[in-house]
């Protein structure tokens, strides 16, 4: 085979990238990845930590899938913690804070011990397009590499400039990073609608220079929780957080320089992340509140320096000087690197299909802040859908779709390709309705077998996962067989378990099975009877998504739709009926209609 020719060519070395390499390799398929340094592959570019709130459900799905993601951040974890535990465990989410030095050093030992895949240094400057269908890349210098599939996953490098108070330099990622020019210009010309975009980041703090003793310490979980199926080493030593506040000195220097923020000026332009603020736009915003919390986080075991998640600022230099040595415990304070906004173009995502293929331009593929969402766990998810599609295209098998029923990872593809989105998109739990389903305790359950199908998920992890589902099965048995006799009624110890302060254990207290299975048998009980009302749901939904959309339908030819609904439809392309009537604007009648019309043309 030609060295210059590959079947999937992906772009960009961020988290997207190193998960679209890595599912194209396991498939068998030859992959070049290019970046603009190696040795930036995987880097950490804000907070050192992986997962959160929704965003913990995505790595555990994407690990079942076969991901690399979460082996990565229990290989590089400093600290562990279950987020909402107070709560129902359908919002319980994993967090780890990582190494992140560590981190991009495992992911390009990953990267560089599969065998398929090659690292290319350079600056790709155009994609090869033939009569719609991309046919490589174009590298600074003219050199040219054929790939039979390209995926985009191009982070904030595209068109990217740093903001630092009313200072501006065109840049990707970090100071020293070029932007991408001449790519953003040349998808501008091929007619992608693109948006521009914006984001902050923090200033990183000396540890040394800092007053633990005034902070609150914030500790990992005693018994820490795995994103993948790691066994922690014995001597694992977790890293505390701590907690400071901003304070009313802090709010009157920023609310005094406010002019000088480009994120509140002409200066920049993009739309900026509602769920990840600065600390400008949380004192402008909400007035009343007298002081923010900081969570000052470790970087590495090797340094001493923290990142103060909370302080997301645009604003100058002698600025942050100024207000950061405000909050106590950072009196005096050494700042080692300050914070920065940064703006960059981004393809409305509403030009993909859920495959994350690209409309336009066919076996393109996107993934990642590309596509407008914000978060390195986001963008994972993306990049394994992207080299799993793109792998396929090659083999000529159908392509792979997860649907909002399935998992976050269906519910973030389907928002982005059926609502768009105006602003960085985050995951949450409360955008999943059906998230009684979709937990992180059942992901392996969900999406193993498919992973292991797909060629991305050994043998033995699969089975050790039908294992543990044959022995939760087992022991929900036992417990639909077992009877409580309770105030003269009788029950089973699993209608018993819905009950709260109830506990497996009180009714099995010696047992053979695990913790593990114990809990998830438990979780099973408690929320059965809203299983079964979910299970008609989601039952109702696989209806309308089992119905297909040809690709080729002219909806101008079916009568009884408004002309709105008819642009509408013809400019999403839906992919099936389901996805249709999640389109803003199109109505119950129009969707009936659709059935209707469809319905006839399958009979014929």
């Amino acid at each position: 085979m030609d060295k210059n020719i590959y079947d999937v060519i992906v772009v960009g070395g961020g988290h997207a990238g190193i998960e679209a390499s890595s599912a194209v390799a396991k498939m068998g398929m030859s992959v070049l990845l290019i970046t603009f340094k190696k040795d930036k592959i995987g880097q950490l570019s804000c907070n050192p930590a992986v997962g959160g709130v929704g965003k913990g459900q995505l790595v555990k799905e994407l690990d079942a899938l076969g991901g690399e993601m979460g082996k990565a951040t229990d290989a590089c974890a400093v600290q562990f913690r279950t987020l909402n535990r107070s709560k129902g465990y359908a919002v319980w989410s994993s967090r780890a804070q990582v190494d992140n030095v560590k981190y991009p050093l495992y992911m390009q030992q990953v990267l560089s011990n599969q065998s398929g895949i090659n690292i290319l240094e350079g600056e790709v400057t155009s994609i090869i397009i033939e009569n719609r269908v991309v046919k490589g890349v174009e590298v600074e210098g003219s050199v040219v590499y054929t790939g039979k599939t390209v995926v985009l996953a191009s982070g904030t490098f595209l068109n990217g400039i740093i903001y630092i108070g009313l200072e501006r330099f065109k840049a990707g990622r970090l100071e020293d990073e070029q932007s991408s020019q001449k790519l953003s210009e040349q998808l501008k010309n091929i007619g992608f609608n693109m948006l521009r975009f914006k984001t902050a980041t923090c200033a990183r703090l000396e540890g040394k220079t800092i007053d633990f003793k005034k902070l609150i310490p914030q500790y990992g979980d005693e018994f820490p929780t795995t994103f993948s199926l790691t066994k922690l080493p014995p001597n694992f030593e977790q890293m505390p957080c701590f907690i400071t506040y901003t304070n009313e000195n802090t709010h009157k220097i920023i609310k005094d320089n406010i002019d000088s923020s480009p994120l509140f000026s002409d200066v920049s332009q993009g739309a900026g992340a509602r769920y990840c603020p600065t600390l400008e736009d949380k004192i402008l915003k909400f007035p009343h509140h007298n002081r923010h919390h900081i969570f000052l986080e470790p970087e590495s075991r090797e340094n001493s320096f923290y990142y103060p998640n909370g302080l997301f600022t645009g604003l100058p230099r002698d600025i942050q000087d100024q207000f950061i040595r405000t909050i106590e415990g950072l009196e005096n304070v050494t700042i080692t690197k300050y914070g920065y906004g940064i703006e960059y173009d981004i393809i409305e995502p509403t030009q993909i299909w859920p495959t994350t293929e690209t409309k336009r331009i066919s076996n393109l593929f996107l993934a990642g802040q590309i596509n407008g969402t914000t978060g390195y766990e986001e963008a994972g998810v993306q990049g394994l859908l992207a080299g799993i599609n793109a792998s396929l295209k090659v083999k000529g098998e159908p392509p792979f779709v997860l649907d909002r029923t399935t998992g976050y990872i269906g519910v973030l593809l389907d928002d982005l390709t059926t609502r768009g989105t105006l602003e960085p998109y985050r995951m949450f739990t409360s955008r999943v309705e059906y998230r009684l389903m979709l937990r992180e305790d059942n992901a392996e359950f969900r999406l193993r077998e498919k992973g292991y199908k797909l060629g991305l998920v050994s043998k033995e992890k699969w089975e050790k996962t039908e294992d543990k589902r044959e022995k939760i099965s087992s022991l929900i048995n036992e417990l639909k067989e077992k009877k409580i006799i309770e105030n003269d009624k009788t029950i089973t110890a699993f209608e018993w378990l819905r009950k709260p302060d109830t506990y497996i254990k009180d009714v099995l207290p010696e047992t053979k099975y695990s913790e593990e299975v114990l809990l998830k048998a438990e979780i099973e009980a408690r929320y059965a009877p809203y299983i079964e009302r979910m299970l008609q749901e989601m039952k109702e939904f696989k209806n309308l998504e089992k119905i297909k959309i040809p690709e080729t339908t002219d909806f101008t030819k079916i009568s009884g739709l408004s002309l709105e609904i008819q642009e509408k439809l013809s400019q999403f392309k839906p992919m099936t009926l389901g996805q249709a009537s999640r389109i803003s604007g199109v109505t119950p009648a129009a969707i009936t209609r659709l059935i209707i019309y469809f319905g006839k043309k399958g009979s014929a």
